[in-house]
């Protein structure tokens, strides 16, 4: 069994992590920390795990863990590790958007490995540093990595992504009250948002040179958690030419499958999942993906990451239903 530490125990993230490390046969929770919370049960927070652990938040580091998951908010990964030095041995999965980019990925003499399996699977397994990929990041570039590695991106891209409320984080803002959000639908951050970088950057990794415009709009949906991604881009090529791209990219990927029959989120949510369903519309190509977006795009792909990184079976610990009913 390997200790495992996380950080910043009160997010969503963190909770999801906590729900599915805690059944994984290969992991033991050494610590959940959060200073804020220090001395209360975890149920307390994350109040689906009320009878499934006796485990307390704490505001003390073991530094010699052999896994440390950061969960904590977009800039503050960089200063807590700044902060506190752990062991040579302790494998690293942070979960924000500091080392994502290439620019960012070295961080005193750390080197962060993006952590997309589909991409960067080999690199993964040798990494003792992960840099996760963001949620909408995951499913949008799951739905273009074919296309990038055929080099079959030849025009702009153009992409619709509705997230959940989970999506937002547990900070209470204008937009995550239920009063809001309830009965409603609102874009936000339009062509901006900050995972615009990470997927650009993997998009050029697979086709060098590709410097068309990947147009994001992404939207606040009035559910709890899941991504619907719709992309579509100009493709000369038959509907069977682009299934086939797509189908022999994903033969051997544990996670993400190519439906012939249209997709729906409800198929994804609850599991470390990413559906792919292409439509052909004259020269356009319209690739829709769903994932849930605190597995698939965080807490799920954090564990898939851990896996490759110790040998074990991709699906360990993962091996979840969507909650279809």
């Amino acid at each position: 069994m390997i200790q495992v530490g996380i950080i910043g125990g009160a997010g969503y993230t963190a909770g999801e992590l906590i729900r599915l490390l805690i059944h994984h046969p290969q992991v033991n929770i050494d610590f959940v920390y959060s200073t804020s919370n220090a001395g209360n049960p975890v149920h307390k927070i994350h109040q689906d795990l009320n009878g499934e652990t006796d485990l307390l938040f704490t505001n003390t580091l073991n530094t010699n863990v052999d896994v440390l998951f950061l969960c904590l908010g977009h800039g503050n990964s960089k200063s807590f590790l700044s902060e506190n030095k752990f062991a040579a041995h302790t494998k690293i999965i942070d979960l924000s958007n500091d080392f994502r980019l290439t620019k960012d990925a070295v961080f005193e003499g750390k080197e962060f490995v993006y952590g997309l399996p589909e991409l960067n699977l080999e690199a993964i397994k040798k990494a003792q540093y992960i840099a996760n990929p963001g949620c909408f990041a995951t499913a949008i570039q799951l739905a273009l990595l074919p296309l990038a590695d055929a080099k079959k991106l030849t025009d702009d891209v153009h992409i619709n992504a509705v997230t959940g409320a989970t999506g937002a984080g547990t900070s209470l803002s204008e937009t995550t009250h239920f009063a809001w959000r309830d009965n409603n639908f609102s874009y936000y951050k339009p062509f901006t948002h900050q995972h615009l970088g990470e997927i650009n950057q993997t998009l050029q990794q697979l086709q060098n040179g590709y410097s068309n415009e990947v147009i994001f709009m992404p939207f606040r949906g009035n559910f709890s958690r899941g991504i619907f991604a719709s992309i579509y881009t100009h493709f000369e090529g038959t509907i069977e030419e682009a299934k086939n791209i797509y189908k022999t990219y994903y033969k051997d990927a544990v996670f993400t499958t190519v439906s012939d029959s249209e997709i729906h989120m409800k198929q994804a949510v609850n599991t470390n999942k990413c559906l792919i369903h292409l439509h052909k519309h004259g020269n356009k190509l319209l690739i829709s993906s769903v994932i849930d977006n605190l597995t698939k795009g965080a807490s799920g792909q954090a564990i898939h990451n851990m896996n490759l990184m110790f040998g074990w079976a991709e699906n360990e610990g993962l091996k979840l239903k969507a909650n279809y009913f």
